[in-house]
């Protein structure tokens, strides 16, 4: 989820990010049970992403997926928001937590709460996050039922940069799949997590090798300025 805006260029992306490769240390930000953190310690141990997770923090202390990060060896926190005075405080001290963990890439992985700016302003353009539908269609909650409500052909799972927008950020990568005719909220959501399993390593890959940028709102690879200066 993204940032809830309180001041007028809060939704703004950068022109251009010099996105050469300087970042392989990971912090992932949960709320359950974890199934896509799962998928990100699995694409490590495999070698299909090259880089390190320093730390998986929880707003929740029953989230299942603080056990599995601890499973796999990986320093786990849990930062409750009702032990701060507000969203910002809460924000300064989660982007504390990350920078003290020498983080540089935050991934959010079924965290519910919005992003607020003080983390926003701490990680810009280096904030990931996966949405199981095709954006811009159905952000928000319950996506997979908005579009079966809706009657769409196609559904699927989004990865995107974080921005103030909600589920509105830079679209890095995405995969479609049908929607059946006896479909129910249980079998799509479980067809498109099969897609996100699968997207979300690959697109923390992409970031990780660099050569990209955002131009506009749109995330652009192979058109960096690191590369155009070459």
């Amino acid at each position: 989820m993204a940032v809830d805006s309180r001041r007028p260029d809060a939704n703004k992306v950068p022109e251009e990010n010099d996105s050469r490769p300087r970042f392989s240390r990971l912090g992932v930000l949960i709320s359950g049970r974890g199934s896509n953190l799962q998928s990100i310690i699995d694409a490590i141990s495999q070698g299909r992403l090259d880089a390190q997770i320093a730390i998986v923090v929880s707003n929740r202390e029953d989230a299942a997926g603080l056990q599995r990060a601890r499973e796999a060896g990986i320093e786990t926190m849990c930062l409750k928001p009702r032990d701060y005075p507000g969203r910002d405080a809460y924000d300064r001290a989660l982007a504390a937590a990350l920078e003290t963990h020498r983080v540089n890439l935050v991934c959010l992985a079924g965290f519910m709460r919005l992003v607020g700016l003080p983390l926003l302003a701490a990680f810009p353009n280096r904030l990931l996050n996966i949405h199981p539908s095709l954006l811009p269609a159905f952000p928000g909650l319950d996506a997979q039922r908005q579009a079966l409500e809706y009657g769409v052909r196609f559904s699927g799972a989004t990865v995107h940069l974080v921005t103030s927008e909600l589920d509105g950020g830079p679209i890095v990568l995405q995969a479609a799949v049908p929607v059946l005719e006896d479909d129910t909220v249980q079998t799509l959501s479980a067809r498109i997590l099969v897609e996100e399993h699968r997207i979300y390593p690959e697109a923390i890959q992409l970031l990780l090798d660099g050569d990209w940028s955002v131009q506009g709102r749109r995330f652009v690879r192979g058109a960096s300025p690191h590369s155009r200066r070459a």
